[in-house]
């Protein structure tokens, strides 16, 4: 199920739990007025309004812009460094906690998953690293974030190389930000540093990447031969049609280049 869809249930829920405390408990502003305040239940039963219709609107927002239609990651302001401003936290504060706590959840439903695996020499993919109780793999490796919803872990270094290919779950790198992500992690095997692909569960944004990485490392000759290596090493990878499509997209403009 897509993100759109997940998000766009949740917001339609949120908002018809408003509509019935509103229609089922309503207001009244003229007591209020006379008595010169709130009575004892009032202001924490308006907040809560004021919450769930807030959540509603954000998580139909959301919903718009991660279609794949109109696929802006951008909006939630994810920075290059992998933190969120104020602004966002604030205003998302309704989606990036529950996004955290579905995360934490859905780890503890697949405990017998690793949080990463590697599939090459110093070529690795999982988990967001909050999500792998401070195990990341050895040497300090450099990181590459396909998440645009979670911040950049706590357990990476803050000097550690990091890069960001902003994407929202479900969805796919853009053959452009994918070619990014490669050109990156190819510098960086270069300088024999260990890469980590990551995503939210290490299933599908991340899987996309690392695909195309073997396919520039010379590790697999194509990007489905390079699913079927990774699927092999981590069962559970689920890449859908967008990111095969996006990956076809890649491969055809690399091999265009390479001609050139």
């Amino acid at each position: 199920m897509g993100i759109s869809l997940v998000v766009g249930l949740q917001a339609t829920i949120l908002l018809l739990s408003f509509l019935y405390l509103k229609i089922a408990t309503p207001i009244n502003w003229s007591s209020i007025r006379e008595e010169g305040g709130w009575p004892g239940w009032g202001l924490p039963s308006m907040f809560l309004r004021l919450y769930l219709l807030h959540a509603s609107l954000i998580g139909f927002l959301i919903a718009a812009a991660s279609h794949p239609s109109i696929n802006t990651p951008l909006l939630l302001g994810k920075k290059p460094d992998g933190t969120f401003p104020i602004w966002s936290m604030l205003l998302f504060s309704p989606f990036l906690i529950f996004i955290r706590i579905y995360a934490f959840a859905k780890k503890y439903k697949r405990k017998t998953e690793s949080g990463f695996t590697q599939v090459a020499e110093g070529l690795y993919v999982g988990r967001w690293p909050s999500l792998c109780d401070g195990n990341l793999p050895a040497d300090d490796p450099a990181i590459i974030d396909c998440t645009c919803e979670l911040p950049r872990s706590s357990s990476v270094l803050r000097n550690s190389p990091y890069i960001c290919v902003p994407t929202w779950d479900t969805r796919s790198p853009s053959p452009e930000g994918i070619e990014s992500a490669v050109r990156w992690a190819c510098g960086k095997r270069a300088q024999n540093k260990p890469v980590y692909i990551h995503c939210a569960f290490g299933h599908g944004r991340s899987v996309c990447v690392t695909c195309a990485v073997m396919v520039a490392m010379g590790k697999a000759e194509d990007w489905k031969i390079a699913e079927k290596m990774v699927k092999e090493k981590r069962p559970f990878i689920r890449m859908n049609a967008l990111h095969r499509a996006n990956l076809e997209d890649w491969s055809k403009r690399r091999s265009i280049l390479t001609k050139n």
